[in-house]
């Protein structure tokens, strides 16, 4: 988001929802908000919250909604205008369900309350001082505080088994913070110490609850606190029953906002960075290499930090790569020679630097990663070039630094672009994985035909059951895969595990290795028998390795076990969205038939099963085929 307001951008919001056409133009809202300041955001989240979604799903009966339900101990309305526009913003509608006062043990402990039968995608249960200071005496002291917090904790740990048994949605909770007028009662400073500590060892087993279940968010208001504003207003909480401020549900909001796109598949995963006024201070075609900003003073020192924190995300899985208008040689020195940078070229997948509009490097580079210009964050300094970057790919996320280098790590973490519930093995070499992606491309340029770039990659194929310790990843193709998900089905990973525990299904792992490494799991197949007929729930496959054959090695394999265990036929859906219309034709053109469904829905009778392509040499594990031995080619 920018730090001042589009005027145009607001009003035309506005006179949307004067004119009672926000429902019918809803798509468009997500672009607006990207153009308002966060004070601005509150108030477009009103209008938004005065929306029947159902209205909305009237006129766009494909805009992904999430139905979150809000309970808790005081009043909840007040989040719904917050949250609204924050997944508005991330291109989401919200079907919220709001829990009655004081309502979220009843709502959670019985599977029958109006919570569960509203079947919601996400569980927002709001904590607030008041939950434990309502039960403890006056007078009172911090031994006091520390029996009923340990109370309530174990309350919500009886609460999160019953959620658990219940629904496979996520629990989102929060620590709990201590308003000063609290501490304030204990004339001592040993007391209050002492309540300080109780009071922090509480939130911090809050914390590790989500440590030990995968359907559990827990989040911490305290750095949102540390941004300034106060934990509660005293006369919303006196007076309407709201124990936490307006301020800080705004900034709460946020973070489930993250959370939702994380849950919906909208995780970006590309970091595009401008140089000349971002990385580094100066512009490096008119000051050179010695006049550029890089380290020392204050401006320097700022440039630093922000450097680290890039390299920092890149450690985690974000793909880095640089956007710049720019000579490339000048571009490549710096980044090879310069002793304070701290990023060298190894650490991009790509550097771009050309004199091109960044939005035609932007499509070029997400051809050349195989992914959707909505998997990037861009970032530069420059209001022309985001303004750009804005109209041409509205896709992408654009942050724009500010002229103050002291901002700029502020500005990219703000929203969360990268957040994923949890890091995987696959994630920390992705930024190999896809370096080699590219080398693939540079070979297959050099050869005259598909087929003899194919039999050149040594591809090896590995297709076996999915084993406890793949839970996480195998939840993470599944929410993060887009454009080969034939059913785009989320799985959490209760919902992975609840699938390896039911004799009747089979989730099966795709793992791929050719002559330039090993990218890991790539794939998932959800398969479940139904008496004689086998049913595909869902392939799920990366784009890392579309059009290599891996598809056909791995579907062949399936349908051949299909038969050789006594199926009659197996059958697969396609449900078709905005971004997988690519796989539309997988099925029949594997030789599946199309039949009655609610979705598209196609039949393979088993009779002519076509084989895996000869340059795959495929590997299947026990559960799949146990009689092929491991190892032996297709």
């Amino acid at each position: 988001m920018t730090t001042t307001t589009d005027p145009t951008a607001r009003q035309r919001l506005l006179d949307l929802h004067r004119a009672g056409a926000l429902a019918a133009n809803y798509p468009a809202v997500r672009r607006l908000l990207a153009e308002v300041d966060a004070e601005d955001l509150a108030r477009c989240g009103q209008l938004l919250a005065r929306l029947d979604p159902a209205d909305v799903l009237v006129a766009h009966p494909e805009q992904p909604v999430l139905t979150v339900a809000i309970t808790g101990h005081g009043t909840v309305e007040p989040l719904v205008p917050p949250l609204t526009a924050e997944l508005a913003r991330h291109g989401l509608l919200l079907r919220p369900h709001v829990a009655d006062f004081d309502s979220y043990v009843f709502d959670l402990s019985d599977p029958d309350s109006a919570l569960y039968r509203a079947e919601p995608d996400i569980v927002l249960c709001l904590l607030d001082p008041r939950v434990v200071f309502d039960e403890v005496p006056t007078p009172w002291g911090p031994d006091d505080v520390e029996r009923v917090f340990a109370e309530k904790l174990a309350l919500i740990e009886g609460l999160l088994t019953r959620f658990t048994a219940t629904t496979s949605a996520t629990l989102v909770l929060n620590t709990v913070p201590l308003p000063r007028d609290r501490g304030a009662q204990l004339l001592d400073y040993r007391s209050r110490g002492r309540l300080g500590v109780v009071w922090r060892e509480a939130n911090a087993r809050l914390l590790t609850l989500a440590q030990q279940r995968s359907n559990l968010v827990v989040i911490d208001l305290d750095p949102l606190i540390a941004e300034g504003p106060a934990a509660v207003d005293p006369r919303l909480s006196v007076y309407a029953g709201a124990h936490l401020s307006a301020e800080l549900l705004t900034g709460y909001a946020r973070e489930v906002g993250h959370l939702a796109r994380q849950l919906t598949g909208r995780t970006k995963k590309v970091l595009a960075l401008d140089l000349d006024g971002t990385l580094w201070g100066g512009i490096l075609a008119e000051d050179g290499a010695d006049g550029i900003t890089v380290a020392g003073g204050y401006a320097g020192a700022a440039f630093a930090a922000f450097r680290e924190l890039v390299k920092q995300i890149g450690s985690q899985g974000v793909l880095l790569a640089v956007v710049s208008k720019n000579d490339a040689e000048p571009v490549s020195a710096v980044l090879r020679e310069h002793p304070d940078l701290g990023l060298t070229e190894d650490d991009f997948v790509r550097v771009v630097a050309n004199w091109l509009p960044k939005s035609d490097n932007l499509r070029a580079l997400a051809d050349a990663l195989n992914l959707g210009v909505d998997s990037f964050v861009f970032v530069d300094d420059s209001t022309f070039e985001c303004g750009l970057v804005r109209h041409e790919l509205p896709e992408v996320a654009v942050v724009q630094v500010g002229t103050d280098p002291a901002t700029h790590l502020g500005a990219l973490l703000r929203d969360g672009w990268f957040d994923t519930r949890a890091l995987t093995a696959t994630d920390r070499i992705r930024a190999a994985t896809y370096r080699a992606e590219l080398a693939r491309r540079d070979l297959l340029d050099s050869f005259a035909t598909l087929d003899d770039y194919l039999r050149q990659l040594d591809l090896e194929v590995r297709f076996a059951a999915a084993t406890d310790a793949e839970v996480p990843r195998v939840s993470q193709m599944s929410l993060r895969t887009n454009q080969f998900n034939l059913t785009t089905q989320r799985w959490q990973e209760n919902d992975v595990r609840a699938a390896l525990a039911d004799p009747a299904r089979q989730v099966l792992t795709i793992r791929v290795r050719d002559r330039f490494g090993d990218s890991g799991i790539v794939g998932v197949v959800s398969y479940r028998r139904d008496g004689a007929v086998g049913h595909i729930d869902n392939f799920v496959l990366s784009c890392r390795v579309f059009s290599r054959g891996v598809e056909q090695a791995c579907l062949s394999a399936l349908l051949g076990h299909a038969r050789e265990s006594g199926v009659e036929a197996v059958q697969g859906v396609y449900r078709p969205t905005a971004k997988n219309h690519g796989v539309r034709e997988f099925y029949p053109r594997h030789g599946f038939e199309p039949v009655d469904g609610p979705d598209p829905t196609y039949r393979h009778d088993l009779t002519r099963i076509a084989p895996p392509p000869d340059h795959v040499r495929l590997v299947l594990g026990d559960p799949v085929d146990p009689a092929r031995a491991e190892g032996t080619p297709a």
